[in-house]
């Protein structure tokens, strides 16, 4: 919702781009961090509790944010925005790994992603709406109010799904041989590396697009939220289209196509920083597509990580968003070390976040090969029917 605001929150801070986007640097750091603890947390505690604690700091830090008299606050106070939102961010992964697996634990997500999108089509317009009618600091007070709102949703709706007999021993020594036991899976590591580099390359766009935009082609802070909205929007409607292909599609190639949209719009927009001076038609092109094709990478490959295991959700899905959220943070502040002039950072950082979450996806991720199970003596049928189930990687498995 600030981004646009980007420029102005310089000027009145008394901040450099850089340290402008340092907020956003911590907190995506500590939305990491919120979700390596969380996870496991909630794993040896439940669900439900840990999330309303979660809501209650985010909302306390989000009215800090709406009072900091200058840079250096803000990015404390985002840490522990981030924080706290990581933190509730994984439980509520965790809840829907609970209830849900196989197909439709990819649909569920693809499904959520893009309800979730909605925000970040909303977020810049209400953002820019209120930069033109009054301060940038009232987008933290509207966050603050929807804290308030998403404590009385969990308060009012969401029940605990982890029960006693399903958690886990606490201590750090639990939460290392989880870790351990997450990581072995090597698939499930493909699949971090696919979502952490495809994040890396989507907030490259995130952290300086109002510098290309505005500052380099002369779009209005209204202007640039509308675009910023449309390309959310391609998100969420490839999130949902996803969704419905999922059980129909084989999931990596959903994933693959999205990767060679993020690659081929990365070399795009290389192309046109580099020879041309980064003309407003080619950068709203990149961008659109580069978060169209996000909708199709990153609900998928975090469902297909989570579906490896299953018996560790909490710290499955921490160990995900602490990957993931450790790429936005620290390619946010790279993306902008060329200063306002030049979109070449970026550029390069979307087809190094492209071309390693390919490798994630084709050489770690490596899909399961169709091996006889000695069932030669039963019916033909039957042993079509056996072999298809025992192989099928986890969005293959039918369900019910």
């Amino acid at each position: 919702m600030y981004v646009p605001a980007f420029p102005q929150v310089a000027s009145d801070l008394t901040a450099t781009v850089s340290q402008v986007q340092l907020t956003l640097t911590t907190f995506f750091v500590g939305m990491a961090l919120g979700q390596l603890i969380g996870g496991p947390v909630s794993d040896h505690r439940g669900r439900r509790r840990p999330l309303i604690a979660a809501v209650l700091v985010m909302t306390a830090a989000s009215t800090v944010c709406a009072l900091a008299p200058s840079v250096g606050v803000m990015m404390i106070a985002r840490f522990v925005q981030g924080f706290a939102g990581g933190w509730a961010m994984v439980i509520g992964r965790a809840i829907i790994v609970d209830l849900a697996s196989g197909a439709a634990l990819i649909r569920v997500l693809n499904v959520i992603a893009g309800v979730g999108g909605i925000a970040p089509v909303v977020g810049p317009l209400l953002g820019a709406v209120i930069l033109q009618l009054s301060h940038w600091r009232v987008s933290f007070w509207t966050v603050a109010a929807l804290g308030c709102a998403m404590l009385l949703a969990v308060l009012v709706a969401v029940p605990e799904t982890l029960p006693p007999e399903r958690r886990h021993s606490g201590g750090l020594r639990a939460f290392a041989r989880a870790g351990r036991q997450v990581l072995a899976r090597r698939n499930y590591v493909g699949y971090v590396l696919v979502t952490g580099s495809a994040t890396g390359a989507l907030f490259a766009y995130v952290a300086t697009s109002a510098f290309v935009l505005q500052s380099m082609n002369g779009l209005s802070p209204i202007a640039y939220s509308v675009d910023f909205a449309a390309n959310a929007a391609a998100m969420t409607v490839a999130a949902f289209i996803a969704a419905r292909l999922a059980g129909r599609v084989a999931t990596r190639k959903v994933i693959l196509v999205g990767q060679t949209a993020t690659l081929t719009a990365g070399i795009a927009m290389l192309t046109g920083a580099v020879w041309f001076s980064t003309p407003l038609p080619l950068a709203i092109g990149c961008f659109l597509v580069l978060m169209a094709a996000h909708g199709l990478i990153a609900p998928n490959s975090g469902a297909l990580a989570s579906a490896e295991v299953p018996q560790h959700a909490g710290t499955g899905s921490a160990v995900l968003g602490f990957v993931q959220w450790v790429a936005a943070g620290t390619i946010a502040p790279i993306a902008g070390l060329g200063g306002e002039d030049t979109a070449v950072p970026m550029a390069l950082l979307m087809i190094g976040g492209a071309a390693a979450s390919m490798a994630g996806l084709i050489i770690v991720a490596r899909p399961r090969p169709v091996r006889p199970t000695g069932l030669r003596a039963r019916s033909a049928s039957s042993s079509c029917n056996a072999l298809s189930i025992a192989s099928s990687t986890p969005e293959e498995t039918p369900v019910g």
